[in-house]
C-alpha cells in the first residue's frame, strides 16, 4: 500500500497525504482522576419529563385540590356512596400516571438509541463515548455535521468551520484555528479538527440555555393553551357560584346541615372538568407509546401535535426523498483528459476527506485510492454546501503540485460552458452530477472557483425511498403542500420528484434566482413545488417566508446544511441517520430512516387534536349546565336537585367511560385551528339546553310530588331528564358512527336502565321513579332538549364556522 509523507515530520499514512500529527488526549488514569473529582458532562439529555415530575404534575392540580377538599367533607358527613367522585379522581389520577410513565420509558429508550456519541481521543485512540461521558480536558474530535456538545478550545484544525448561528444568529460559518473557543450548541459545516474540553456539565453554555428553557415544553400547543384558557375561565365561574350554592343550601336546608352540604359537594363537583386535562395527558402519552413502537422519537410532546396541523412540509431530496447511498454510473470525461490519471485523482480526493458525504463515498467505493499515483496532499478545502464544492491540493512524483476541486458543475463553469448541456442531459433523468476540474488559483483564494479547467463529469445514480411516492400521495390527499428544497441542481431535483409524482415537479425553480425580498420569495415559494441549488441560509429564510404567510410549516432532513431550516421550523423532523446537530434541534427523529413514517404521525396528532376536541364537549358541556343549575337553584331558592351520586354516575355513564374510549379511537379529520372557539360555540348552548331542561323537570316535579319523600322523587325525575339529554349530547359528539361508538353509547343507557330497575342499585344511587305521569314528562322534556339540540348544533355550525 502507497505510504502518505507528512510534510511537517517525516512519518507516513496510508493513502499519499500528509497526516496531521496528534495529541494523544488524555490518559485513561487521568480520565479516572476527573471522574472522581465530579469533572464529567453530567447534564442529562432529556426526552421527557422525570417520574417525580410527572407524579407532580398528575397529583398537585388546582382541581384535584378542590374535589380533595369536598371528598373530605363528604367522608365527615357520609354516606361513602355520595363520595364515589373521589375515587373516580384518584383511579384517573393513578391512569394518567401509568400512562405517562410509560411514554416516559419509551421515550427514554428510543433517546438512548438516538443518542449521539462523541469521538474522543484518549491514549491516542480514537473511541465513540456517551455525551455524559466527556470529562474536563478530553480531546474531542470533529467532522462535518458533528455538535460541539461542551464548550472547548480548538487543538486541531483542517479547514474546521463551525456554524455558532444558533447561539449568536451570525448565518456565516466561522474558521476556526488551533487556540479559537468553541462554544457548546454549535456545529461543524466544513472540515474538522479536534478541541479540548474547558467547560463541561451545567458550566457550558448550552447547558445554561437548557436550564432556562426546557426541552419539553418549546413547541407551542394550541391544545394545551386552550385547555388552560378554559379552566381559567371555569375558575372565574366556578368561585362566585360556589360560594352562592353554599350560602343558598346552608340557608334552604337549615334543618339538616349534613344534607346541605352534601347538595352543596353535588353542585360544586360536576362544576370541574377533572377529567379533560387527564384525557389530554393520556392521549398524547398513548400516541407517544404507539409511535415509538415504530422507532420515531418524540423529542417534544407537543410536536405530535404540530405535525397534524401542518399545512407545509418541506423536504430534503437527499436522505428523504432518496435513500443516502449513491451510485457511479458513468465517468464522462473532457477534452482530452486521460482516463487513468482522472481515475488517481478521484482515488486520492476520496482519500484525503476524513468524513466524506454521500457523494464522495460513491466515489470512493468506484474509484478506490491507487498506490502507484504518487499523489501526496498538501492542503485541502473541504465540501460546504453553502460553497457546493470541494477539494484538495496534491503534489505528484514529478514535483509538480496541482488544486482540484470536486463540485456542482453550475456553479464551477461559467453559464455558456458547453459541458453544462451534458450536465442538463444528465439532469432531467434524475442523476446527479458532479465535475471535477484543475484550479488555476490556490485553494483558500475566494475565487478559486473561477478559471478552472474542466476534466470530467462524475455521474451518480441515486437511490429512491420505495416509500416515497405513496408518502407525498398521503400528503396530498391531506391537502399538505409538498416542497423539495435541495441544495441539489434544479432540474435533477425536479426529475427526481417528477419519478415520485409530485405535483409541481416539471417546473423546478433555481435557487439562485429566487428574489432577495421576503414577499417576493414568498410568492415564488407558494407557485413552485421543487427547488435547487438552495443554500442553508436559503433554507432558513424559504421556511420564515411561509410562516410569515400563515402557513404551519414542517421541515424533513438529515444533514447539516438543514439545521437552521429545522430549527425555524415549525416542527423539524430528522432521519435517525442524519447528522448530530441535525436531530439534536429536531422534535421528531425517524429512527428507522424511513419517510413513510411521517404520516402516523399525522395520523396520532389528527387523533389527539380531533378526540380531545369530542371530549372536551362533553366535560364542558357537564361544566356549563352544572352552573346553570346552581345560578337557578340560588335565584328559586330551593335545594340543589342532587346528591354527589346521582352526578357521579350521570358522568360515569355519559362522559367518563365514553371519554375515554372516544380520546384514544382512530380519528382522521383534518386538523382544525381556534380550538377554544371550536369548543366552546357547542359546549355552552348544549350545557344551557340541558340545564334548562332538567330544572324544569325538577321544578315540575315539585309541583308533583308531596310528602316526606319527595326530595327523592323529584331528584329521581330530574336525573332521568339529565341522563336523556347527556345522553343525546354523546349521540352527537360520537359522529360519525361506527359499531363500536353505537354499541358504546348503548352500554351506557343499558348500563342507567340496570340502575333503575336493579333494587339494591336504586337504593345505593338513591333513584326511585315515582308513578308515571313525571317520568313520562322528564321524557318528553328532555326529546324536546334534544331537538334544540340538533337544531343548535347544525345552526351553530352555520352561523359561527371555526
Amino acid at each position: 500500500m502507497t505510504q502518505r509523507v507528512d510534510t511537517d515530520t517525516g512519518q507516513t499514512g496510508p493513502g499519499g497525504e500528509p497526516a496531521p500529527s496528534r495529541t494523544p488526549g488524555l490518559s485513561t488514569a487521568e480520565v479516572a482522576e476527573r471522574v472522581a473529582r465530579g469533572e464529567v458532562n453530567d447534564v442529562p439529555v432529556r426526552s421527557s419529563r422525570s417520574a417525580a415530575e410527572i407524579v407532580r404534575a398528575n397529583v398537585f392540580t388546582r382541581f384535584n385540590a378542590i374535589i380533595g377538599v369536598l371528598f373530605a367533607i363528604i367522608l365527615v358527613v357520609g354516606p361513602i356512596q355520595d363520595g364515589l367522585f373521589g375515587f373516580v379522581i384518584i383511579a384517573n389520577t393513578g391512569i394518567g400516571i401509568f400512562q405517562e410513565l410509560r411514554a416516559k420509558r419509551t421515550l427514554d429508550n428510543l433517546a438512548v438509541i438516538g443518542e449521539a456519541k462523541p469521538v474522543v481521543r484518549r491514549d491516542g485512540r480514537s473511541t465513540p463515548v456517551p455525551t455524559g461521558e466527556i470529562v474536563l480536558g478530553d480531546l474531542v474530535e470533529l467532522g462535518p455535521g458533528d455538535r460541539i456538545v461542551v464548550d472547548g478550545r480548538v487543538a486541531e484544525s483542517d479547514s474546521l468551520e463551525v456554524d455558532e448561528s444558533l447561539l449568536t444568529g451570525e448565518a456565516d460559518p466561522v474558521v476556526k484555528q488551533p487556540g479559537d473557543p468553541v462554544m457548546s450548541g454549535s456545529f461543524v459545516v466544513a472540515g474538522g479538527g479536534a478541541f479540548t474540553a474547558v467547560k463541561v456539565g451545567r458550566e457550558a453554555y448550552a447547558a445554561q440555555l437548557a436550564e432556562e428553557a426546557s426541552r419539553f415544553t418549546l413547541v407551542h400547543s394550541e391544545l394545551r393553551s386552550g385547555i388552560s384558557t378554559i379552566l381559567r375561565y371555569i375558575t372565574y365561574m366556578l368561585v362566585p357560584a360556589a360560594i352562592g350554592l353554599i350560602i343558598s343550601q346552608t340557608v334552604v336546608e337549615s334543618r339538616d346541615l349534613d344534607e346541605a352540604v352534601r347538595r352543596m359537594v353535588a353542585g360544586i363537583v360536576p362544576m370541574v372538568p377533572e377529567g379533560l386535562v387527564l384525557l389530554t395527558s393520556v392521549a398524547f402519552a398513548i400516541g407517544v407509546i404507539r409511535l415509538g413502537r415504530k422507532q420515531c422519537l418524540v423529542q417534544e410532546l407537543p410536536a405530535i401535535e404540530g405535525l397534524a396541523r401542518v399545512d407545509v412540509v418541506c423536504l430534503d431530496k437527499t436522505g428523504t426523498l432518496t435513500e443516502g447511498g449513491m451510485d457511479v454510473s458513468e465517468l464522462r470525461l473532457l477534452a482530452d483528459t486521460d482516463e487513468a490519471s482522472v481515475r488517481q485523482v478521484l482515488g486520492a480526493l476520496g482519500a484525503a476527506d476524513e468524513r466524506p458525504n454521500a457523494s464522495l463515498r460513491a466515489v470512493i467505493d468506484a474509484y478506490p485510492v491507487d498506490p502507484g499515483s504518487g499523489l501526496r496532499r498538501t492542503g485541502a478545502l473541504p465540501f460546504s454546501s453553502a460553497r457546493k464544492y470541494g477539494g484538495a491540493a496534491f503534489t505528484g512524483q514529478d514535483g509538480g503540485t496541482a488544486g482540484w476541486l470536486l463540485g456542482a458543475p453550475d456553479v464551477l463553469l461559467p453559464d455558456e460552458h458547453p459541458a453544462l448541456s451534458h450536465v442538463d442531459d444528465l439532469n432531467t433523468r434524475g442523476l446527479r452530477v458532479l465535475l471535477l476540474a484543475r484550479a488555476s488559483r490556490d485553494l483558500h483564494d475566494p475565487d478559486v472557483a473561477s478559471d478552472v479547467e474542466p476534466h470530467a463529469l462524475v455521474v451518480l445514480e441515486q437511490r429512491l425511498r420505495p416509500e416515497a411516492a405513496d408518502t407525498l400521495r398521503y400528503f396530498a390527499e391531506q391537502g399538505v403542500a409538498a416542497k423539495v428544497i435541495s441544495g441539489d441542481n434544479a432540474v435533477s431535483v425536479g426529475a427526481v420528484a417528477a419519478k415520485l409524482g409530485l405535483p409541481g415537479a416539471d417546473a423546478p425553480v433555481d435557487a439562485r434566482h429566487l428574489p432577495s425580498d421576503p414577499e417576493g420569495m414568498a410568492d415564488a415559494i407558494e407557485k413552485g413545488a421543487v427547488f435547487g441549488r438552495v443554500t442553508p441560509q436559503q433554507k432558513r429564510d424559504m421556511v420564515a417566508a411561509l410562516q410569515a404567510r400563515g402557513h404551519d410549516v414542517a421541515m424533513t432532513g438529515d444533514g447539516v446544511n438543514d439545521v437552521l431550516a429545522l430549527k425555524d421550523a415549525d416542527i423539524g423532523v430528522a432521519m435517525g441517520s442524519g447528522s448530530e446537530a441535525t436531530k439534536s434541534v429536531a422534535q421528531i427523529v425517524l429512527l428507522n430512516n424511513s419517510f413513510a413514517t411521517l404520516p402516523s404521525v399525522v395520523a396520532e396528532g389528527r387523533r389527539v387534536i380531533g378526540n380531545v376536541e369530542r371530549v372536551a364537549n362533553l366535560f364542558l358541556t357537564k361544566t356549563v349546565y352544572s352552573v346553570l343549575l346552581a345560578v337557578l337553584v340560588i335565584i328559586w331558592q330551593v335545594p340543589y336537585p342532587f346528591l354527589p351520586r346521582h352526578l357521579t354516575l350521570l358522568a360515569t355513564l355519559t362522559i367518563g367511560v365514553p371519554a375515554f374510549f372516544l380520546a384514544l379511537a382512530p380519528n382522521k379529520e383534518r386538523a382544525a385551528p381556534h380550538f377554544v372557539r371550536r369548543v366552546m360555540r357547542y359546549a355552552i348552548p348544549a350545557g344551557l339546553i340541558a340545564g334548562t331542561a332538567t330544572f324544569t323537570t325538577y321544578l315540575l316535579a315539585r309541583s308533583h310530588y308531596s310528602g316526606p319523600n319527595a326530595l327523592d322523587a323529584e331528584t329521581s325525575a330530574a336525573t332521568l331528564t339529565l341522563f336523556l339529554v347527556a345522553m343525546w349530547v354523546l349521540a352527537i359528539v360520537a359522529r360519525p358512527y361506527t359499531w363500536w361508538r353505537v354499541a358504546l353509547i348503548l352500554t351506557m343507557a343499558a348500563a342507567f336502565l340496570a340502575v333503575q330497575v336493579t333494587p339494591w342499585l336504586q337504593e345505593f344511587f338513591a333513584l326511585r321513579l315515582v308513578g308515571l305521569t313525571m317520568p313520562l314528562r322528564a321524557v318528553a322534556i328532555a326529546a324536546i332538549a334534544a331537538v334544540l339540540l340538533e337544531f343548535g348544533w347544525r345552526w351553530v355550525a352555520r352561523r359561527f364556522p371555526a
